[in-house]
């Protein structure tokens, strides 16, 4: 079975959809013997910030309409991540972020260590606070991940991930993705949003038949 997964940096929702989704697998393994493979597309939820980025804060209030509508979001989204072992830290977030050096980054690096990056990269962002939209973030991730930090860099110099990010996007536009995560199984059934893991193994399940 294989998975297609559009998703963003800088979504709590996708983090907790990813997080589900490893629930999911780790269950579909105990119970069959089929493998499952899952690729990691891009999304943004804004590609129009500036690179660097926008005050958290204000963009936040402006997207919902003010603080007390923000506090119950951040309330929210945190007691959701807590549910299912995440840790969101709201308070350490200072940039809402244009992620598509995030997703250039991914792009670039071998299948094997997608899963680790896009792992890393929520953490950095919703429980460190740090900015994905640095080069030096993402490369501080890359070195974790054992991968040639300095290749990289100049590989993302070079405007590399950029052809595969632009893929992505056109794709999700075409299948009429219009917000994240959204799964895709087999290239035939398509789900949209944050499902329990065992909501997600049962339609695995179902995809199966």
């Amino acid at each position: 079975m294989h998975i297609d997964l559009y998703s963003d940096v800088a979504c709590p929702w996708c983090r907790i959809g990813k997080q589900n989704l490893s629930r999911a697998l780790a269950l579909w393994a105990e119970q069959h013997d089929e493998h499952v493979t899952v690729a990691y597309h891009a999304y943004q939820l804004d590609p129009h910030l500036p690179a660097e980025g926008r005050a958290f804060d204000e963009a936040m209030m402006r997207k919902m309409g003010g603080p007390e509508s923000l506090r119950r979001v951040v309330e929210h989204v945190t007691k959701a991540g807590a549910e299912v072992g995440l840790t969101f830290r709201f308070d350490r977030v200072r940039n809402m972020p244009n992620t598509r050096l995030a997703h250039r980054f991914v792009a670039l690096l071998p299948e094997d260590r997608k899963d680790a990056a896009v792992e890393a990269l929520f953490k950095a962002y919703f429980e460190d606070g740090e900015d994905v939209t640095a080069l030096t973030t993402v490369l501080a991730i890359a070195e974790a991940l054992g991968v040639d930090a300095a290749g990289l860099e100049a590989r993302l110099a070079r405007g590399e991930g950029g052809d595969e990010v632009e893929a992505d996007l056109k794709r999700a536009r075409r299948i009429g993705v219009t917000g994240v995560p959204f799964f895709v199984f087999n290239n035939r059934y398509a789900l949209s949003g944050a499902y329990p893991a065992e909501e997600l193994l049962g339609l695995m399940g179902g995809v199966r038949v």
